[in-house]
C-alpha cells in the first residue's frame, strides 16, 4: 500500500496541490469543477500540457522535433495547446485530421499513420495538403497513389515494423508478426515499388517498436536502430532522406513502483546518435520527428467521480461511483494490460493525516469489470464525496466504450491560466 500512496501523493506534489484538504487543478477547486459541470468530468491543465512539451523538446533539442499523437488525446482545444507551443500532429483517421486542422495545425505539418486507411480519408487528407502518409501495407502503394492530383505527387513514408522489439515497454508493437507497417525483411523491396510508382513521393520512414516505455536506454537503442533502417532506405533510393519518424511510446508512471522516464539520461544519450545523423549524408539533412501522445497528455488530466454509496462486503470495502470503464477502459484494466494494476486514485478532499485503508473503486455498470481500483488507499468516504483517478489526459474518454449501458458522457474541461474552459460538453 506504501508504494501506491507514495506515487499518488509524488503526482499531486509534482502537478496539483492541495488547499485546505481540496485537490486543486491549475489553481482550481475540484469541487467546484464537479459541482459547475457535473460528475463525471475530465480536467486537464493546459500549463501541464505545456510543461511536458517543454521538457521533452529541451532534452531532444539538436536531434529531433516533436510533434503530438492525437490519438492520445483528440479534443481540438487540447490538440491547440500543442500546436501553440510548436507541435506539429500524429493522426490516424480522418476525424483526427479535421481535430487537428481546426486547432490550427497546419495540414503540412500532419503526419497520417493506421493500418486500414479508408479510401475516403485518403482522398481527404490529400486533398487538405498533408504533410505525410505513412504506408503500411501493399495495397495502399495504389491506393494512395489513386488519390494524387494530377502532377503532385503524394509524400509518403514506409513505416516499418522492426526485427527487434523495444524491451521495457507495456505493449510491443515490433519483433513479431504485425498488421502495422512493412517487415524489416522486405524494406528494399517496398522502396523499389514505391519508387516506381510517379504519383508518389518518397520522403522518409516511420518506426514504432513499442509503448509506454519508461527507459531511456530502450528508447535509445530503439532511436538508434531507427536511424538504422532509414539509412538503408537512403542507400536504396540514393539520396538524402527528408523526415524519420522515430514513433513515440515515451510512458509515465502508472503504478506503484513505477519510476518516471529520465529525461536527463535521455538527453545525456544522444550525443551517439546527433553524431550518427552528422556524419552520413543520407540522414543529415533529414527531419527527425518524434510523436508522443502519452508522455505529453497524461500526467496533465484527471478524471473526477463522484460517490454514489459505500459498502461492506466480506469484509471488502467498496466505494460505488458515478464513473467507470465507460469512460476510462485504461484505468478499469481492461485496454490492453496483462495483469491488472491500479490506477492512482486520491479523495478529491481529504484531511491532512487521515487514515487510509485500501478500497474497491468501482463504477454504476452491470460487469464485474467495471473496476477503477481493486485496493486505492482512502480515507473514510461517504454518498456525494468526490475521487479522482490521476494520470488522467491520455487514453482515456475517446479509448473508452462510452456507448455500454447509455450513461451520459462527461464533460471535459481545460484550466489555463486560472481560468476553467469547457471544451466537450456533458452529454446524454
Amino acid at each position: 500500500m506504501a508504494g501506491t500512496d507514495d506515487l499518488a501523493d509524488r503526482l499531486i506534489a509534482e502537478n496539483f496541490a492541495r488547499a485546505d484538504g481540496a485537490l486543486r487543478v491549475g489553481g482550481l477547486d475540484l469541487r467546484a469543477l464537479a459541482e459547475a459541470h457535473g460528475t463525471p468530468l475530465f480536467v486537464y491543465d493546459a500549463a501541464l500540457l505545456r510543461r511536458a512539451y517543454r521538457a521533452l523538446t529541451t532534452a531532444v533539442a539538436g536531434f529531433a522535433a516533436v510533434d503530438y499523437s492525437v490519438k492520445a488525446n483528440p479534443n481540438p482545444a487540447v490538440i491547440r495547446v500543442f500546436r501553440e507551443a510548436g507541435a506539429g500532429a500524429e493522426i490516424a483517421s480522418g476525424a483526427e485530421f479535421a481535430a487537428a486542422r481546426a486547432a490550427g495545425v497546419p495540414a503540412g505539418r500532419i503526419l497520417f499513420a493506421g493500418p486500414a486507411k479508408s479510401d475516403a480519408d485518403i482522398t481527404a487528407v490529400v486533398a487538405g495538403g498533408i504533410g505525410e502518409i505513412h504506408l503500411e501495407n501493399a495495397e495502399e502503394i495504389a491506393r494512395v497513389a489513386a488519390a494524387a492530383p494530377p502532377g503532385r505527387p503524394v509524400r509518403v513514408a514506409i513505416r516499418v515494423n522492426p526485427g527487434a522489439a523495444a524491451q521495457g515497454g507495456a505493449m510491443r508493437m515490433g519483433g513479431k508478426p504485425s498488421p502495422f507497417g512493412f517487415d524489416e525483411e522486405e524494406l528494399e523491396a517496398v522502396v523499389d515499388r514505391v519508387e516506381a510508382e510517379p504519383r508518389l513521393h518518397l520522403c522518409g520512414l516511420h518506426l514504432f517498436a513499442g509503448t509506454q516505455g519508461l527507459s531511456a536506454g530502450t528508447l535509445l537503442a530503439q532511436w538508434a536502430y531507427g536511424l538504422d533502417l532509414a539509412a538503408r532506405l537512403g542507400a536504396r533510393t540514393g539520396r538524402p532522406l527528408e523526415t524519420i519518424d522515430l514513433g513515440g511510446g515515451l510512458g509515465i508512471p502508472y503504478f506503484a513502483g513505477d519510476a518516471p522516464l529520465d529525461l536527463g539520461a535521455l538527453r545525456d544519450g544522444l550525443g551517439p546518435l546527433r553524431s550518427r545523423v552528422a556524419a552520413d549524408p543520407l540522414l543529415a539533412p533529414a527531419r527527425i520527428v518524434l510523436e508522443p501522445g502519452r508522455f505529453l497528455a497524461g500526467p496533465a488530466g484527471v478524471y473526477v467521480a463522484r460517490v454514489r454509496a459505500v459498502k461492506a462486503s466480506r469484509g471488502s470495502r467498496f466505494v460505488i461511483t458515478d464513473g467507470g470503464m465507460h469512460h476510462h477502459l485504461a484505468a478499469s484494466g481492461n485496454l490492453g494490460q496483462v495483469v491488472k494494476r491500479d490506477y492512482p486514485v486520491v479523495a478529491v478532499a481529504e484531511a491532512p493525516g487521515a487514515a487510509r485503508a485500501p478500497a474497491a473503486v468501482v463504477g454504476p455498470l452491470c460487469t464485474p469489470l467495471d473496476m477503477l481500483a481493486r485496493a486505492a488507499p482512502l480515507p473514510d468516504l461517504a454518498a456525494g464525496d468526490l475521487v479522482a483517478v490521476l494520470q488522467s489526459g491520455a487514453y482515456a474518454l475517446t479509448a473508452s466504450p462510452t456507448g455500454f449501458l447509455g450513461h451520459p458522457t462527461p464533460a471535459e474541461v481545460l484550466v489555463d491560466d486560472g481560468r476553467a474552459a469547457l471544451i466537450r460538453p456533458r452529454a446524454g
